[in-house]
This record gives C-alpha cells, structure tokens and sequence, in this order.
C-alpha cells in the first residue's frame, strides 16, 4: 500500500543552522493496517507523515501508494490535525462537506453524506452549531468526520487526541477503533503516548531521535475487534509488557540525548 524508501528530509532553523529532520527512513504499511509511530520529541515523526500526505518536498527517497510516487495531496488521503483546522464561521454540516464540496460532488449528495458521518461520529443535533460553540473532543470528531468524508483509502492522523483532555482522549480512542473497525482503511497515526500507540495500532513504529530513522517495528498481537472492552485489552499481560517495552526504549534514548557532564 504505502511504500517508503531511502526518505530524508533536511530544513533551515530559525539559528540559519541546518537541521536534519528524517534521515534513510525505509517503511512499508500494509492495506488497512492501522500503524502508529512513536518517538521522542522533535524525531521527525511529523515531518514522515505531511510527507505522506504530499505536504511539504524532501531531498531524497521516494514515497509511493500502490506503486504511484506522491507528488503531492491527492484524493486517496485524508489528514485530521491537532489543531482541528476547521473553519471557524462555518456550521459542523459545512465543514464536514467541505472537501467534497471542493470536489464538485453537488449539495444534496454532500450534505447526505456528512450527516451520516456526523452520525457516525456522534454529533447528530449538532450539524448547525459552529466551532466556538463546540467543546475540544466534539471539534476533533468533526475533524475525522471530514476526513472521512471524502473516501481517502488512507487516514493520516498527526496526534489528534494530544488537544484534549484525558477523559476525551479515551472517549476518542474507542469512538476511533470503532469506525476504523467498521470502515477499514489504511491508517497511520502519530502519537507521544505509549499506551494509544498499543492501544490502537497492529504494529508501533519507533523513531530514534533526531534525525528521525526507524529504530525498531513493534508488532501488536492483541486480538480484535478491541472496541468492545478496552478495558481488559489494557489490563491484560501482553498490553502491560509491550507498553513497558516501549517505555524502557525510549527512556534509553532520551538518556543518550542528555549531554555529558562536565567533570568538576
């Protein structure tokens, strides 16, 4: 599906000083897998995914989906920010259409569609309220509303619980595999947070620190559907030893990034 080779990506600092963002990364994400990556701040996980997305250039390597080069955004991707990004004077109707109706797809159909996916999302009643009026967890389900709006075969996902606060978060994480488990698509999700990255993912992509490289691919063999008892997904053995590994590695980076102490 997604095939990501020899990618390295090089920016100029606010200093004037080069910075090596993504350096040789090799990744390969199957059809409707659900990949999260994880690692230190500043790894460049960001950097991989607007790469995907056909968002910004990079200075060597190839990113293809189904054997074609991304040259740039295109139909097959859909990106849910942080930030929501949604147009604030717009109603939660209008912007779930928005992209289909950049997309020539006429008013009838586009509005019957964002219905349904404001109802898959949960927020039936709200199509006429706008963004101000809407709390941080009902934002982001509009976000993923319109992602999902236009058909993407694959969802781009760069932190999009870290705006929220716990109690969404986990809301969101089972509001997120029940519609991954209902409309299957390739999903690659960015996170700080080892247990969503076990949570949520069939496999958890480790970043070393900057420049971001691969460090390891960590499979996880917990069993779906996983919606129905996160619970005692996240209480039994396998989840506590792959969170606790995940844990372990990256504290090893972090403390090969400490600088070394000056004797004396």
């Amino acid at each position: 599906m997604i095939e990501i080779r020899g990618l390295s990506k090089t920016f100029v600092g606010q200093d004037g000083d080069t910075v090596h963002a993504l350096r040789d990364v090799d990744l390969d994400v199957a059809e409707n897998e659900f990949l999260t990556v994880l690692g230190p701040s500043g790894c460049g996980k960001t950097t991989l995914l607007k790469a995907i997305a056909g968002l910004i250039p990079w200075n060597d390597g190839d990113i293809l989906i189904d054997g074609t080069p991304v040259r740039g955004p295109g139909p097959d991707r859909g990106m849910v920010f942080q930030n929501f990004a949604l147009l604030p004077w717009a109603t939660v109707l209008d912007n779930v259409a928005f992209g289909l109706k950049m997309r020539g797809v006429g008013r009838s159909e586009r509005e019957e569609r964002a219905r349904s996916l404001i109802a898959l999302v949960g927020l039936s009643g709200f199509e006429t309220k706008r963004p101000g009026e809407l709390s941080g967890g009902m934002q982001q389900r509009v976000g993923i509303a319109r992602a999902l709006a236009v058909q993407p075969r694959v969802l781009l996902m760069d932190e999009p619980f870290g705006a929220v606060d716990e109690q969404t978060r986990r809301l969101l994480q089972e509001e997120l595999l029940t519609i991954w488990e209902k409309r299957r698509m390739t999903v690659v999700f960015i996170t700080h947070s080892m247990e969503e990255a076990v949570l949520l993912g069939d496999r958890v992509v480790l970043m070393s620190a900057r420049p971001g490289r691969i460090a390891e691919i960590v499979p996880v063999p917990l069993r779906r559907p996983r919606s129905s008892d996160v619970g005692a997904l996240e209480r039994s053995g396998q989840y506590v030893e792959i969170t606790a590994y995940l844990w372990d590695r990256l504290r090893e980076m972090h403390e090969e990034q400490r600088p070394a102490e000056v004797a004396g």
